[in-house]
Formats: C-alpha cells, structure tokens, sequence
C-alpha cells in the first residue's frame, strides 16, 4: 500500500487522465454495438486490425533488434519475433480469410481438446466430488462446441465476433466506471 507521501504522484498520473479510461470506455462500447450490428463486417475488421497489429509488431521488432547498439546474444530472438510479425502481418493482410478460418479451427482444437480433459476428469473424480455430471456436461457442449466450429467455422467466426463484441461492451462499461470513479477520486484529493 503506498503511503500518503506518494498518493498525490500516484493520483495526477491517474486520475489526471480520467478521460482517457472514459474514452476508452465509449469507444469499447461503440465497437461492441458495431460487432453486434454488423457482425460481418466487424470479423473482417477485426482480422484486418490484428494483421496490422503483427505487422507493425514485427517491424519495431526488427528496427529494436538491429537498431540496438549494445552487444546482446539475445538480439536474434528479437530479429526472429519481428520476421515472425511480418510474416504473420503479410499472410493475415494478404489472406484474411484465411486467418480467420484459422483461427476458428484453433479454438475448436482448444475447446475439443479441453471437452475431453473435462470428461476424463469428471469420470475419475466421479466418487471424490459432487457434481461431477456438471463437470462432465461442460466437456460435453465444449465438444459438440468444437466439432461446430470444425463442421461449421463461418458460425464460429460469427460466434467469436459476438463474444468479442460482449467482451467489448461489458470491458467499455468497466472503463467508463473506473475512468469517473478516478476523477472523483481526483477531486477529492485534490482540493
């Protein structure tokens, strides 16, 4: 717990920037409502956004990897993770179908493999703890949510765009409180 002494740094550094947080917030939610909207539209963004993401990742990668004068064995991985960006930028901006697709059938890998775990788990404890039909059921629709994806990937897609979208409005909510609750905050200790 920091002491008084270090409490007015702590609050201009964040309350002072309240209003970042709280437009953070909006523009969360704005793009919550968007997923919700247009669903579409909103995957293909968001494949786009991560494939300018990597790039850009890769680059300063690079340039830190290269650019750093101080003699490091470590520099390689640096230069090896900004080839991995630009390559995985390039594929992603190049295909972004495809990254999309993907991405999907690496969720259906996780929730499949995570379904059987689950089962397993729920049949060896199945005398240790009670409710272990729960446990099992959960396994059950993560598989079945799996095989979906496997089956079926444009409804994961648009299945992953409307958690995303979830994800955005409840994350734009918390912001919005937290960034009015700092300013609050700011107020009071500030005057």
């Amino acid at each position: 717990m920091p002491t008084n002494e270090y409490l007015p740094e702590i609050m201009s550094l964040f309350a002072g920037r309240w209003w970042a947080l709280a437009l953070r917030g909006l523009v969360a939610i704005l793009f919550g409502v968007l997923a919700f909207g247009w669903p579409g539209v909103t995957a293909a963004t968001l494949v786009m956004l991560f494939g300018f993401y990597v790039l850009f990742d890769g680059i300063f990668s690079l340039v830190s990897a290269i650019g750093g004068r101080r003699s490091r064995e470590d520099r390689w991985l640096l230069a090896l993770e900004g080839i991995v960006g630009l390559w995985a930028g390039i594929v992603t901006l190049r295909a972004p179908l495809l990254t999309g697709t993907v991405l999907v059938f690496l969720i259906a890998m996780w929730a499949m493999i995570t379904g059987f775990l689950r089962i397993v788990a729920a049949f060896r404890l199945r005398k240790e703890i009670s409710g272990e039909m729960l446990l099992a059921l959960s396994g059950l629709l993560s598989v079945l949510f799996a095989l979906m994806l496997m089956f079926r990937p444009e409804v994961g897609a648009l299945g992953l765009v409307w958690v995303i979208g979830g994800y955005a409005l409840v994350l734009g909510i918390v912001l919005i409180m937290l960034g009015f609750e700092l300013r609050h905050k700011q107020k009071m200790a500030f005057h």
